[in-house]
């Protein structure tokens, strides 16, 4: 709302904003801000832990994403027994579209069998995302990713 002045015959309007509430609305905003700060908690982050398995599987499948984003599938034994009735089978290249159906093949029906995926440090990481989508729309419960520990 203007202020009015009146000298002498008429009546102009003042042309000026009034600062004083708006510095007073900011100095309560700053001691609220104050005031609250020091009890906020800073946020904890809770990470998984990696622990040790209590049975190692019998098998692994892998999928590596190549540089080229071609995909390619292998079936690992990592028990002794499954070495040595069952050889390392070879790498096998797939379509995005087959690998939930021959990962599914591969399991031979048991669900716990793990699936690893491994991807070359160039690949765009939407690919490795489709790839694990895939997987888990196909039912695949057990879907991790390889990585390698820095020296």
């Amino acid at each position: 709302m203007p202020a009015f002045v009146t000298r002498g015959r008429g009546r102009r309007t003042i042309n000026e904003i009034n600062m004083v509430p708006f510095i007073d609305v900011m100095l309560v905003l700053l001691i609220i801000f104050m005031v609250t700060a020091p009890l906020i908690a800073p946020s904890v982050i809770d990470l998984p832990s990696v622990g040790k398995a209590n049975r190692t599987p019998d098998n692994v499948i892998r999928i590596v994403v190549k540089q080229d984003e071609s995909l390619s599938m292998s079936v690992t034994p990592l028990n002794p027994k499954a070495a040595a009735t069952t050889p390392p089978t070879s790498a096998a290249s797939l379509a995005l579209a087959d690998v939930a159906r021959a990962v599914l093949k591969a399991q031979n029906g048991v669900a716990a069998t793990p699936v690893v995926i491994s991807a070359n440090r160039s690949v765009k990481y939407e690919v490795v995302v489709k790839v694990i989508d895939t997987l888990q729309r196909a039912g695949v419960q057990r879907v991790g990713l390889s990585v390698q520990l820095a020296p």
